[in-house]
């Protein structure tokens, strides 16, 4: 073998990571990266917009664990990547971005595409470094992954300069160290219990943290002895299996919901892998008054309405198990807080039959949940369709329902699909999109059907940004710059070479999924959508009164 360049050896460090697709497009300036790649273990996964490429390390990482990675060249193509890099990090998802750069004798004038990409990423990574000598590049691609992957897990950048690509390289990858769990104080755990043991009305609010840690059966555990009810963030779905009698399902609406309730009553909030970036204090505890206890890999965050009496740090499932052995709730009546559940159930369930054409959000939903198993996956895109499917869409078990929550990015949901079913290719995948979200990025279809990821896409058709026109009709009382037009999804579809579908009655959905599951190609179904509920929801939250089971 001869003498390695720069990017064979960045090439070697990313398959001693465990690395197993890059998602990406040629360009120039990473020419010798791709070609290091053309003999290499790595997939390299060419996709049609720099943006999708992201999204997919982004959804990769989030279901995995393991940093996905992104490619790119300089200038544009970077930028592009940028909207699914900040995703990942404030989502806190493992990712790895790499970008090509002008080479080291042009940084110093104004030269064709040459951007300041380590201070473009800055904002939106955990940590980035341009690779300005060969020799560093084990380093570099090591701090990479264990920053990307520690917890907080989140995004990093490497910028590799053309002329340094090209460079001999002398080095080899660097072993990986492994992660040793660590454990809460016994003073924590303590004062935790005690506080729990007191309590009259606690409630559990769990966020994705919970996920990443592992620690949903302890979750589940802990919850169930104590007879303590749990409600998740839009990213803890799926912590507590949704049929458990202690699941008051999803918080996260940012208008009043049936949940807001169970916090009204609360004397103790139990925040387990909970981050303030998926649905912010000040909304379920403006005045800061109810008491919280912090279970979490990491310590709180600072705001003025979440500081907690207790911070249990360590180990998540360690740490729920040994406050169970030392919390005493046998005398305790069960909080009153779980009476909701049968509320909430109830207005999930009212919908079921309704055969109204377009179909409501709540019935499309309920539908869409008869036809997926346990495991299968969805992944959410961003619209009004996100917070019906936050509301309504109730997960058995972790990472099975996806959402952008901390940055919220439109277009993540076909190349989340395309992730998804990368890495289980044997579920169910479904993209849960609007028209808005499905134009953004529905060129990497192509994508999906020229790699094999066979999965549906449901575009929620309202022609126009319906979240938009939902927030201007309660602000203002009318819309305005929302409408446009939209192609014939179906033909599109079938332009493509994938199958398309439209639903002309609430009965079609049903079956017509199931029909599209069948496919060893993507599936589109176009599925119109009544958004008047959005406005009914708004004034069902106005008149919310928790009287009724108190």
């Amino acid at each position: 073998m001869g003498e390695l360049n720069t990017a064979e050896l960045l090439v070697q460090c990313l398959e001693n990571e465990g690395v197993e697709y890059i998602f990406g497009l040629p360009g120039e300036e990473n020419l010798h990266i791709l070609e290091a790649l053309r003999n290499s273990s790595i997939q390299f996964i060419t996709t049609r917009h720099e943006q999708g490429a992201a999204f997919m390390a982004d959804v990769y990482g989030r279901l995995t664990g393991k940093a996905g990675v992104c490619l790119s060249t300089l200038g544009p193509g970077a930028t592009n990547l940028m909207t699914g890099v900040a995703d990942a990090n404030l989502d806190g998802a493992p990712l790895v971005a790499i970008t090509g750069q002008v080479g080291t004798d042009r940084m110093h004038i104004e030269s064709h595409q040459y951007l300041d990409l380590v201070a473009m990423f800055a904002p939106v990574t955990k940590w980035n470094k341009q690779i300005v000598r060969p020799s560093i590049t084990p380093e570099v691609v090591r701090k990479a992954f264990k920053t990307a992957q520690s917890e907080k897990p989140g995004a990093v950048h490497i910028d590799l300069p053309e002329n340094i690509a090209a460079m001999p390289a002398l080095g080899r990858p660097l072993s990986i160290d492994s992660q040793e769990k660590t454990y809460a104080s016994y003073r924590s755990l303590s004062a935790a219990a005690n506080a729990i043991s007191k309590a009259k009305n606690p409630l559990i609010l769990v966020g994705n943290g919970t996920i990443r840690a592992g620690a949903s059966e302890a979750l589940t555990e802990f919850a169930t002895a104590l007879n303590i009810p749990v409600a998740n963030t839009f990213m803890g779905k799926g912590t507590i299996p949704y049929t458990h009698p202690l699941a008051l399902w999803s918080v996260g609406l940012q208008q009043r919901d049936l949940i807001s309730c169970a916090f009204d009553r609360s004397d103790l909030v139990i925040a387990v892998g909970y981050d303030l970036i998926e649905y912010s204090p000040k909304k379920w505890n403006p005045q800061g008054n109810i008491p919280i206890i912090h279970i979490g890999m990491k310590n709180a965050e600072i705001d003025s309405s979440y500081i907690p009496l207790v911070e249990v740090i360590g180990d998540i499932t360690d740490s729920l198990l040994d406050i169970l052995k030392r919390a005493d709730r046998q005398n305790k009546a069960t909080p009153v807080t779980a009476a909701l559940r049968s509320e909430i159930v109830d207005d999930y369930e009212f919908y079921s039959n309704d055969q109204g054409f377009p179909i409501k959000p709540q019935k499309l939903i309920y539908d869409l949940r008869q036809v997926m198993g346990p495991e299968d996956i969805v992944i959410a895109d961003v619209g009004a369709h996100k917070m019906w499917m936050a509301r309504h869409y109730h997960c058995d078990t972790p990472n099975t329902c996806l959402i952008s929550n901390g940055f919220a990015a439109m277009g993540i949901a076909i190349p989340g699909a395309i992730a998804a079913k990368l890495v289980h290719p044997n579920k169910r995948v479904v993209a849960v999109t609007g028209d808005g979200g499905f134009m953004m990025n529905c060129q990497e279809l192509e994508t999906a059907l020229r790699v094999g990821t066979p999965f549906v896409t449901l575009i929620f058709n309202d022609n126009g940004y319906g979240l938009i026109e939902w927030k201007q009709m309660n602000q203002f009382g009318h819309s305005s710059f929302i409408k446009f037009g939209n192609p014939d999804f179906v033909k599109f579809a079938e332009s493509m070479g994938l199958k398309g579908y439209r639903v002309e009655s609430a009965a079609d959905l049903i079956p017509t999924l199931e029909e599209a599951f069948k496919q060893d190609v993507p599936s589109v179904i176009d599925c119109p959508v009544d958004y008047a509920e959005n406005l009914k929801l708004s004034q069902k939250s106005g008149d919310l009164s928790c009287q009724v089971w108190q």
